[in-house]
């Protein structure tokens, strides 16, 4: 998914630890991509991987939910635990609410999610959230499924073209940006 993403011309953001955070980095770089991590501070800390073109490091989670929309175009959302929930949360409510406009959200991986797009079908049932709000959500087990998704709803609709641009960082954001190699 990493590499497919690159090959649009978008940096491959990731919370810049091991595991599919690293598979998704190691993928963006392997074609030529960027490849940013957005590191939390924590007790116990995991490293950043090997991948990264840039590592930012952040104390609040808040801060790098918003670095994650402002910086992004899309979501894509791999199997994982309670901090990719409230991410996911935090795009869905603010697609919901109108802060963010034509933003897709992809999940990948329908089993594991499938407990999650149930519950979202529940809520709908329940007038908890409009139906409409079930469409804020891909789910697909398919890289190909995935950027067609991604191409159709932020790529042609705004005409988006691969331009080289300098990545920046905003210190009244809480961000510190920390090249790899760097103390």
């Amino acid at each position: 998914m990493g590499a497919a993403i690159a090959r649009l011309g978008f940096t491959v953001m990731t919370g810049g630890g091991p595991g599919i955070m690293e598979a998704a980095n190691r993928g963006a770089k392997e074609v030529g991509g960027r490849s940013v991590g957005c590191n939390i501070e924590l007790a116990s800390e995991q490293a950043a991987n090997v991948s990264l073109d840039r590592c930012v490091r952040m104390h609040y989670f808040f801060v790098r939910k918003a670095i994650l929309v402002k910086y992004s175009y899309a979501f894509v959302v791999m199997p994982g635990g309670a901090g990719t929930l409230d991410e996911l949360f935090e795009a869905v409510t603010l697609i919901q609410t109108g802060k963010i406009k034509n933003f897709p959200i992809v999940i990948m991986g329908t089993d594991y999610w499938k407990g999650l797009i149930d519950f979202f079908n529940k809520m709908a049932q329940h007038k908890m959230i409009a139906a409409a709000d079930l469409s804020l959500i891909y789910a697909t087990d398919s890289v190909e499924e995935a950027i067609a998704h991604i191409r159709s709803k932020r790529i042609e609709p705004f005409g988006l073209k691969r331009v080289p641009r300098v990545w920046r960082h905003f210190p009244w954001l809480g961000e510190r940006g920390l090249l790899i190699g760097e103390k």
